[in-house]
């Protein structure tokens, strides 16, 4: 089966542009320590809750322009279940050593059913989790638009079959537990620790005194968590993956998200007795 065919979400090029934009706002509103200059805001809890805001409404655009560029009954049922499944899964892991078992989901239904998809079951998957767990906070957007990305850019992996596949899927698992971890760390950073301390942020320092203070910070606080949600995604995938992958791709055969639409004229019945 191919991937176009397997594709629940068509993105066309306005909705490219969309997510192309909400990729420089995510990267401005993560990385906001570097970017903003000192007294900009009143309070260092400014920024990330103007930021949690302006995520939010970025990603009911992004969602609004994929609804409308024409997600069918079927993939919106797709992602209501798979949602639901990863809402469930969370708190399986959520909390204890890193573990997160909502990743290799969100990664394997990206893979499957295309960018499109895994970027709005990021979403959906962490604000229905966030509901069900008290999750709610100015951190839930960051968590969103982390695992929006995640998802997506599981479907822009180059094509494998097999054990290959697998093991990309297993490896790209892995960088992805890091690289999330990374950037929520970004968010809260700025005000979680002593300013006198070493690893705490300071503003009005120069970019690199900053970033060695950062990467100090994330190795001596986030490791050893960032570490756990890595190896549960490799394993999850390793184990899990071959199985998935083939259910997944059974349902999007049976689904046939992209089948054209075909209207044909029937003859009209015969008169009785002819």
């Amino acid at each position: 089966m191919s991937a176009a065919a397997a594709t629940a979400i068509r993105l066309n090029v306005r909705v490219s542009l969309v997510i192309a934009l909400a990729a420089f706002v995510g990267v401005v509103a993560f990385f906001w320590p570097f970017v903003v200059a000192p007294g900009e805001f009143g309070s260092n809890y400014a920024p990330p809750l103007i930021f949690g805001v302006l995520l939010v409404l970025v990603l009911c655009v992004v969602l609004s322009e994929i609804a409308e560029g024409g997600i069918n009954s079927k993939a919106l049922a797709m992602l209501g279940v798979l949602s639901a499944v990863n809402a469930a899964l969370r708190p399986l892991g959520a909390g204890t050593a890193g573990i997160e078992t909502v990743f290799f989901v969100l990664v394997l239904a990206g893979r499957v059913y295309g960018p499109g998809f895994g970027f709005t079951l990021g979403c959906t998957s962490l604000f229905t989790s966030a509901l069900i767990t008290g999750g709610v906070g100015p951190w839930m957007p960051y968590q969103m638009f982390g695992c929006a990305f995640v998802g997506m850019l599981a479907g822009f992996l180059p094509r494998a079959t097999g054990r290959r596949e697998v093991l990309m899927l297993a490896t790209y698992g892995s960088l992805s537990g890091y690289l999330f971890g990374f950037l929520l760390n970004l968010s809260f950073w700025p005000f979680s620790l002593d300013p006198n301390s070493s690893i705490a942020y300071l503003p009005g320092l120069p970019f690199t005194e900053q970033w060695h203070r950062y990467l100090a910070f994330d190795l001596a606080t986030s490791l050893g968590w960032d570490t756990g949600r890595a190896v549960t995604n490799f394993v999850c995938i390793v184990l899990a993956g071959p199985a998935v992958l083939t259910t997944f791709r059974r349902a999007a055969r049976r689904a046939r998200f992209q089948a054209p639409v075909r209207f044909t004229t029937s003859r009209p019945a015969p008169p009785d007795g002819t």
